[in-house]
């Protein structure tokens, strides 16, 4: 058994996941598992750089939770980072933040490959779907805040696309008003199905016996069609839903003024502003996925890139 401990810094959150991991039997238990929004890439799309703040709150959360893994006697730390942290002109600013952060494991940000963050996100997603009868394929759908990630296969990867559609970013580039104009919504639809027909030319989506939706973005949308009283992952975890109440739970989120959003009970309030349009892409790719493979299975995961990262760092 090793414990291990997984960062996932996105474009709108950054998550940690300690856990003990039996790389004999694959089995992961969590010991730690949180999320928080900090918005490192906050403007980063217009301005070619991370805000300021962005990057302090950032930094301070990843000290935080460095303080975290060395209380619960984690062995080793792996640190996966949005291309922000990359491709920004003050990315270094933000690496050095976070290797001396992790200095006491030796951590620096890493930026993987598209194929890595597609096995990773896989693994992660599909470990249990085999105790639910589904033996695939599946289409998993990784959806953040700058990209989704398409990946289908079974027992491994068979394809793979990572396309520029995220809530953050359709958020900053067309939903700008509350609620979200007619206007609006179509410019930013004609954005989202463009991306889906760029995933679709490398991965097919029929055939396709489930389709599994991953992040904050799906599992809020799950919370809504469920009508929770509060954010249950317990209950979200595995929920299959019919593809029409996904759809209506879409299109009602996408709708709402965010004063109204903000009051649900399981509303996070990072996500109060751009779960609007996490709602919009959802909905178009739960329309296109069914249409082209028949499947009636929409199927929520609380498990993604961030179990993948800590099997990883375990093997």
């Amino acid at each position: 058994m090793t414990r291990v401990g997984a960062v996932d810094c996105g474009t709108n959150s950054i998550r940690l996941l300690i856990a003990d991991v039996d790389t004999a039997s694959g089995k992961l238990t969590d010991v730690v598992r949180r999320m928080e929004v900090v918005r490192l890439g906050y403007g980063v799309d217009r301005t070619g750089m991370i805000d300021p703040e962005a990057m302090r709150r950032t930094v301070a959360m990843a000290t935080e939770y460095a303080a975290q893994c060395e209380e619960a006697g984690v062995e080793a730390v792996r640190f996966v980072a949005t291309s922000a942290s990359r491709d920004a002109g003050n990315a270094g600013e933000f690496v050095a933040g976070v290797r001396h952060a992790f200095s006491h494991f030796g951590t620096a940000p890493e930026v993987i490959s598209g194929d890595e963050e597609a096995a990773l996100s896989f693994r992660g997603a599909t470990g249990e779907l085999r105790s639910l009868g589904i033996e695939g394929p599946c289409l998993v759908v990784d959806l953040g805040g700058g990209s989704t990630e398409f990946v289908r296969g079974t027992d491994r990867v068979e394809a793979a696309r990572s396309v520029d559609i995220g809530c953050v970013r359709m958020t900053e580039r067309h939903l700008r008003s509350d609620p979200p104009t007619a206007e609006e919504v179509k410019a930013a639809t004609r954005d989202i199905d463009a991306a889906i027909d760029l995933a679709a030319e490398t991965v097919d989506f029929r055939g396709v016996a489930a389709l599994v939706g991953l992040a904050g973005t799906v599992t809020t949308i799950t919370a809504h069609a469920l009508g929770l009283p509060t954010y249950d992952a317990s209950r979200i975890h595995l929920t299959t839903l019919p593809p029409e109440a996904v759809l209506a739970a879409c299109e009602s989120l996408l709708h709402m003024t965010r004063a109204d959003r903000a009051a649900l009970p399981f509303m996070h309030p990072g996500r109060v502003d751009v779960i609007g349009a996490g709602a919009l892409v959802w909905h178009e790719v739960v329309q296109r996925v069914v249409a082209a493979s028949g499947t009636s299975m929409v199927i929520t995961s609380e498990h993604d890139i961030l179990d993948g990262i800590a099997f990883s760092c375990a093997a």
